[in-house]
């Protein structure tokens, strides 16, 4: 027998979250987080000691090439995330970008993340690309153009910390891979404790870069069995390993289990893109990373994406799926 609401809690169910707490109604339970890590959402975490990397200096000839090449492979071996910084986009363009993604929601006042394909030009389609705000389009392509030229760089330097040749991680993903963006919009919310932004897991792409907000705190990476906060550098994206990198590697770098909390009083953006292989690639991983010490550990998997929402609704890492 089909349940009968009163006219309340049929109000409740048909508004957004945003359009509840402006009315003041209490949060409904259908947006109360009951996942295992549950229990942590309302501690004081530690902030993440993140490392920085100065992509300038990834393409420098000098000795401090070298330095911050060690450092890269550091930060994805054990951290499995970084912060580049000096990544040939400029700070107020960076703003420019946060500017726009605030307007793109405003406009649809909605809860639900927005997500966009094909970034890339010789995949994009214009006439599916919101001309509202009217700067969107002329900006997010400007991002995309700077955004491949910062993942040439950065996929030959996670080739060279490895001392492999420089193109092995370009040529798995191909030219023909794809960025997905999602413009994701976080209502404050009365109870950060119960309710969270995005759950526990683990991205299925190559790399993930995410322009955080610049004022509000919300994603949060799991080591070792704890939480940590990632601090808020303006002029820095954030930046971590996907599964299909992972696979690349041999298991060598990781990808990282991570998730975001809402805030109580104030609203957050921020604007993910996912740097993903084509789903017709065969992903598997690269010359120089197998070895009679550390045998292939993945199978070669298509489609990767189709493993990943299946295993993500279970609260499951999709690599799983590509384990031999």
């Amino acid at each position: 027998m089909a349940e009968t609401l009163s006219p309340a809690k049929e109000e409740a169910r048909s508004k957004t979250v945003h359009e509840l707490i402006i009315s003041g109604q209490e949060l409904p339970e259908k947006y109360i987080y009951k996942g295992n890590d549950a229990a942590t959402l309302g501690d004081s975490l530690p902030l993440m000691k993140i490392p920085v990397i100065d992509v300038g200096r990834l393409t420098s000839p000098s000795f401090n090439r070298e330095q911050e090449l060690e450092k890269l492979r550091s930060a994805l071996c054990f951290w499995d995330c970084f912060q580049p910084i000096n990544h040939g986009v400029e700070a107020a363009f960076l703003d420019k970008l946060r500017e726009v993604s605030k307007l793109f929601h405003r406009k649809r006042s909605r809860d639900t993340p927005e997500k966009m394909a094909a970034l890339r030009e010789h995949q994009r389609q214009l006439k599916f690309w919101p001309e509202d705000p009217q700067s969107f389009r002329e900006t997010i392509n400007e991002y995309n153009k700077k955004l491949e030229e910062m993942m040439q760089v950065l996929f030959k330097a996670m080739a060279a910390s490895l001392n492999l040749e420089e193109n092995c991680f370009l040529d798995m993903c191909g030219e023909e891979a794809i960025f997905f963006a999602r413009f994701n919009f976080y209502p404050p919310c009365p109870r950060p404790d119960l309710a969270i932004g995005i759950k526990s897991h683990a991205d299925g792409s190559a790399l993930t870069i995410v322009l955080q907000d610049k004022e509000v705190e919300g994603p949060q990476f799991l080591k070792d069995n704890q939480w940590y906060r990632v601090p808020i550098i303006p002029e820095a994206v954030v930046i971590n390993v996907g599964h299909q990198a992972e696979k690349m590697s041999n298991g060598i770098f990781k990808s990282p289990v991570h998730r975001v909390v809402t805030n109580s009083e104030r609203e957050r953006f921020s604007l993910a893109v996912f740097c993903t292989p084509n789903s017709d690639r065969e992903i598997e991983p690269v010359n120089g990373v197998v070895t009679d010490g550390r045998p292939t550990m993945y199978k070669k998997v298509k489609n990767y994406v189709s493993y990943f929402f299946e295993y993500f609704q279970r609260g499951r890492r999709p690599v799983e799926a590509a384990i031999i």
